[in-house]
């Protein structure tokens, strides 16, 4: 029986964007609980964090900075509710999303449920739109979730604030791999799906901000793929009843593939700005 939610923002000098989240997550019309972890920002997080007014939000601070995973555990241990969301303090959720996926994980055969999502700019301004879950909406075994994130990689899936899942089931998993930084959340929702099923939802749930701020943003692309195949193989030694080789195999050939075109891309960037008169 699931008696209580919480809301986790874990935030790093988010002032430019924790106040538009905060809102999103509190237009909810629901008892839930918002927990916001200040990661020792030099900002005015914690003070936007403080200043909502709101009785269902508790704040906590860092007193030095910890690193991504750390902090992310960190704040996802301290929820007092059954059910947990992770929502970045730069994305935000779309209207009546956390209360529909509430009612969905009323049914205790559900480990993870998780919905579509948009991509919104620094300023809030949509760029795309009805992303995310390919071949992954409805009811889906464990199998079939680790299936398509080690094939079709973590931004196929969705963001973090997407998903929710139970607070037992991260328990029981460990918690999060902090040193697969990248793929930290998909490697998390794999595991603790095997408590139950995944459900994809149709809707939109959450938007993704896609900014120059950002973890992604910050994190090189030689550091994601290589996070990226870490996780795959330890995946696969892990749990090798979630995802095959020949899942591994595919995972890895589209990580070669993506170098590949990065490698073409620098180098047909170098010949243009090579040729006379650039």
């Amino acid at each position: 029986m699931v008696s209580a939610l919480t809301v986790c923002v874990p935030a790093y000098d988010a002032e430019r964007t924790l106040a538009v989240t905060l809102e999103s997550v509190l237009a909810e019309d629901a008892d839930f609980e918002l927990l916001v972890l200040d990661n020792a920002s030099v900002d005015r997080t914690g003070e936007i964090a403080r200043s909502t007014g709101d009785p269902r939000v508790r704040v906590l601070r860092n007193e030095s900075v910890l690193p991504i995973g750390a902090n992310w555990d960190r704040v996802i241990r301290a929820a007092s509710g059954d059910l947990v969301k992770v929502v970045c303090a730069d994305d935000i959720l779309r209207p009546g999303a956390l209360t529909e996926q509430w009612a969905l994980m009323a049914d205790s055969s559900i480990a993870i449920c998780a919905g579509r999502f948009d991509v919104i700019d620094e300023q809030g301004a949509l760029l795309e739109t009805d992303l995310g879950l390919p071949g992954l909406l409805g009811r889906r075994t464990p199998r079939e979730l680790a299936k398509v994130i080690v094939r079709r990689g973590p931004a196929e899936f969705g963001p973090t604030a997407a998903a929710m899942f139970r607070l037992a089931d991260y328990r029981r998993v460990g918690g999060l791999r902090p040193d697969l930084v990248f793929p930290m959340d998909v490697d998390l929702f794999a595991r603790v799906a095997t408590g139950g099923h995944f459900v994809g939802m149709e809707r939109i749930v959450a938007a993704w901000r896609n900014s120059s701020f950002n973890l992604c943003s910050r994190t090189t692309t030689r550091s994601k793929l290589t996070d990226m195949y870490r996780f795959h193989h330890r995946l696969v030694a892990d749990h090798p009843e979630l995802v095959t080789r020949a899942d591994v195999l595919t995972g890895d050939l589209r990580l070669v593939g993506q170098i590949m075109e990065r490698v073409r891309v620098r180098t047909l960037s170098a010949v243009v700005a090579a040729r006379p008169g650039n």
